[in-house]
């Protein structure tokens, strides 16, 4: 008898690309195994015309798919990492992270080369409030307005003139063959990428080994570590889209690790960093680490 397994996804453009990329490891991996995909429409897919921290932040993005494990109606959900709330319910677990697409966030558009050019005034268009804070520490003379919608969604309104620039996670551009809609690569240093951006992870039930056995081919170490330290850290903070957080953990030789941090004030005014140096086997504990030193500076009072 041919085993099934139901994969759950998102239907935007990039869920799917996703999605059937681990459709087809798994099928490399097990002779003979039949992999259906089903397309799940989220809260968050279907109110586009409000921020997220406004309807209730990311997990809206993820929860319809989670009533779908939990009733057996699918098998295992493919989710970009960093959509994915640092408290799963109970029962769930994500149980497989693929190798990591480039972090970094791509700034789009038709007036200037880099943001260090745009001029005075222009307008950026975008609903995270990571980016937003990390463009208003950067240049405080520019304005920012909110927008949303899937990867072309948000081109068309950047083409139509709706705002002068945009951000967009730069893999979600590879992986739709788009990356050369990127008009600069913004360097960590400058831009801090969200937690997990670039990275995909497959949300299981904890109790059915069956799948998880089907996936244990599909993990990446290096990638599963550098998630681990950055939702560690994003953990400490009890942050969500509400809270404008970033983090980057990059591999500095075989088994070590080193950890990037930030936590912005809503305007971008204030800033504050955090960088840990460290055995990769110890990622969640830097990144709890992190997270407390941040958690000291920023005060109880921070976020207002």
């Amino acid at each position: 008898m041919t085993e099934i397994l139901k994969i759950g996804t998102r239907g935007s453009p990039l869920a799917l690309v996703q999605a059937n990329d681990v459709r087809d490891r798994l099928l490399a991996q097990h002779r003979g195994l039949q992999v259906d995909i089903v397309v799940i429409r989220t809260t968050g897919d279907q109110v586009q015309d409000r921020p997220l921290a406004e309807i209730g932040g990311k997990g809206l993005f993820t929860k319809e798919i989670e009533e779908a494990l939990f009733s057996g109606d699918i098998d295992l959900a493919v989710h970009s990492m960093k959509d994915v709330e640092t408290r799963l319910p109970d029962g769930l677990g994500i149980s497989t992270i693929l190798p990591r697409e480039d972090p970094r966030d791509a700034f789009i558009s038709l007036r200037a080369p880099t943001l260090a050019e745009l001029p005075a005034g222009a307008v950026i268009g975008t609903s995270s409030l990571r980016r937003k804070a990390q463009v208003k520490y950067l240049r405080p003379d520019l304005e920012v307005v909110p927008l949303r919608g899937n990867v072309e969604t948000r081109l068309n309104k950047l083409r139509a003139g709706d705002v002068d620039a945009t951000f967009l996670a730069y893999a979600g551009l590879r992986r739709l063959g788009m990356a050369e809609v990127a008009t600069q690569l913004m360097d960590p240093a400058e831009m801090l990428p969200a937690v997990a951006q670039g990275a995909v992870g497959i949300e299981v039930r904890i109790n059915d080994s069956v799948v998880q056995a089907y996936l244990l081919p599909l993990n990446d170490g290096e990638t599963a570590r550098r998630v681990l330290a950055e939702r560690a850290m994003l953990a400490e903070l009890d942050g969500s889209c509400r809270t404008p957080i970033a983090a980057l953990a990059e591999f500095t030789g075989p088994e070590t690790l080193r950890l990037r941090g930030l936590v912005a004030s809503h305007d971008g005014t204030t800033v504050h960093e955090v960088t840990r140096d460290g055995p990769a086997a110890t990622a969640e504990a830097m990144g709890v680490d992190a997270g407390r030193s941040l958690r000291d500076h920023m005060g109880p009072d921070f976020f207002g």
